[in-house]
């Protein structure tokens, strides 16, 4: 235990000042979608701000929460608060990679009153049902109406939460895949990382992994105990080979084996333990391509024989 505890530093939030609380958290959570969040105030005067404490909650009701915290620097409270609080109307806009630059100017503490659509050059579309504008350029936006704000506390730092239901949602025609539906590809989001950094959803950064709730996996738990112990195969090639409904049959590995592997074990049939070490390897180099089936039948021919 105590050589696994010495692998990871660890911190006490009650320790630790709200700077470097705040750092480790944005640093260490990540990377966090962004809410490019719409509001007006009870004047009308329209504001926009990004923030990254920010998900979707529920699909029916349709909710989205996003979290303005209270300003570590002065305590004082950020304007889209204030304004949700009167008017309790939001758009939430997400960013994509075209937008992010003039997301980030938003971002600038301007003095209350001041347009930011305007300090970014973004351009304002009316909303169907509720007052505060929609962002143009932004792939998706979400209108809602303000359900609650809870508060976590008056401390700097502290978050207000924002329930929001969604009343319309708009999406980007050329974001939209044949099926009618948001693709990732297409959309090319951004996300918050810590400090000044951001991570690009673009389509070398994306992959796809099937999800276990369409198959029943067999588990890493009921995999050969000689594969599990395996000192080529790491943590996430046993979670690849656990997500499988069932292994191949013996016929399926023989001719697997006869076809594909029997180079290697005319090379190395005099040495069990480097066969062994070899077939690991192949089926290494199999799983980090995603062929999983493939990368089973590699492994499963050395206890053939």
């Amino acid at each position: 235990m105590s050589d696994l505890a010495s692998t990871h530093k660890e911190f006490n939030p009650d320790n630790l000042n709200p700077q470097k609380l705040h750092a480790l958290l944005l640093g260490g959570v990540a990377p966090r979608p962004i809410a490019f969040a719409s509001t007006i105030d009870k004047e009308g005067r329209v504001n926009l701000a990004p923030f990254s404490y920010f998900n979707v909650f529920s699909a029916n009701p349709p909710i989205l929460i996003f979290s303005p915290a209270r300003r570590g620097k002065d305590n004082t409270t950020k304007h889209t608060l204030d304004n949700v609080l009167e008017v309790p109307e939001v758009v939430i806009n997400m960013v994509d990679y075209d937008l992010v630059h003039a997301c980030s100017l938003a971002s600038t503490d301007y003095p209350q009153g001041v347009n930011e659509f305007e300090k970014a050059g973004l351009t304002e579309v009316p909303s169907v049902t509720i007052a505060p504008p929609r962002v143009l350029e932004s792939p998706v936006s979400m209108e809602c109406k303000v359900l609650k704000v809870e508060s976590f506390g008056p401390n700097p730092g502290a978050g207000n939460l924002v329930f929001c239901e969604i009343k319309r949602m708009h999406f980007r025609n050329n974001v939209l895949g044949s099926d009618g539906l948001p693709d990732a590809v297409l959309l090319d989001l951004v996300a918050r990382c810590g400090g000044s950094y951001y991570a690009r959803a673009s389509k070398e950064a994306l992959f796809e992994i099937p999800k276990p709730i369409a198959n029943l996996g067999i588990g890493v738990d009921a995999i050969p105990k000689d594969i599990c112990t395996s000192s080529i195969l790491t943590g996430k090639h046993l979670a690849m080979l656990g997500n499988v409904e069932s292994l191949p049959d013996e016929t399926e590995v023989n001719d697997y084996k006869l076809i594909e592997l029997s180079e290697i074990f005319l090379d190395y049939a005099d040495n069990g333990v480097v066969l062994e070490l070899e077939l690991h390897k192949h089926a290494l180099k199999l799983l980090d391509n995603g062929n999983v089936d493939e990368a089973w039948k590699t492994l499963l021919t050395f206890n053939l024989g």
